[in-house]
C-alpha cells in the first residue's frame, strides 16, 4: 500500500508540473477559437459580418450594428487578455456571455443540423468556466501581478 502511494504522489506530483502548461493551452485554444477564428474573420469582412447580425442572428435587445460591433470587440479584446493572462478571469466571464449571447441568437444551431455547432459553444463555455473558477495559472500576468502584491502587503 506504501508503495502504491508513493506511485501516486509522484503522478500527481508530474501532473502538478504541469498544471501551468495545461492552463496556458487552454487559454491559447480560446485564443484561436474566439480571436483567429471569429473576430478577425469578423472585421475582414465587415460588411458580411452586419448582414448576418442583420438577417441571421437574432441578438435580443439591441441593434444589430450595435450587437456586431459589441460582438467583433469582445472577440477581438477579451481573447488577447486571456492569451496574456491579464485580467483572466473577467475576460473569461465576458467570452462566455459572448457564447451565450451567440448561442441565443443563432437559431441554427438549435437545430438538429446545427447540433454539432451548438456543442462546440457548450464547450467552449465549459472551458470559459474552468479558467473562471481556476484562474490562469502561472504563465500569466495576473499571478505575476498577484505575487508581487503579496510581497508588498503587512
Amino acid at each position: 500500500m506504501e508503495r502504491l502511494s508513493r506511485l501516486y504522489s509522484k503522478l500527481t506530483n508530474l501532473l502538478s508540473v504541469l498544471a501551468p502548461l495545461v492552463d496556458l493551452t487552454l487559454r491559447a485554444w480560446l485564443f484561436v477559437v474566439f480571436f483567429w477564428n471569429s473576430g478577425l474573420n469578423k472585421i475582414q469582412s465587415w460588411d458580411s459580418t452586419l448582414m448576418l447580425f442583420e438577417n441571421e442572428y437574432e441578438v435580443p435587445l439591441i441593434s444589430a450594428d450595435i450587437a456586431a460591433y459589441l460582438g467583433t470587440m469582445g472577440e477581438l479584446v477579451l481573447p488577447l487578455l486571456l492569451l496574456i493572462g491579464l485580467f483572466s478571469r473577467f475576460a473569461a466571464i465576458g467570452l462566455f456571455i459572448v457564447n451565450l449571447v451567440a448561442l441565443y441568437s443563432y437559431p441554427f444551431l438549435w437545430t438538429p443540423q446545427g447540433s454539432a455547432g451548438f456543442h462546440q459553444h457548450l464547450y467552449w463555455g465549459v472551458m470559459m468556466m474552468v479558467l473562471m473558477a481556476h484562474g490562469p495559472g502561472k504563465i500569466s500576468i495576473d499571478w505575476l501581478l498577484n505575487r508581487k502584491c503579496k510581497e508588498y502587503q503587512y
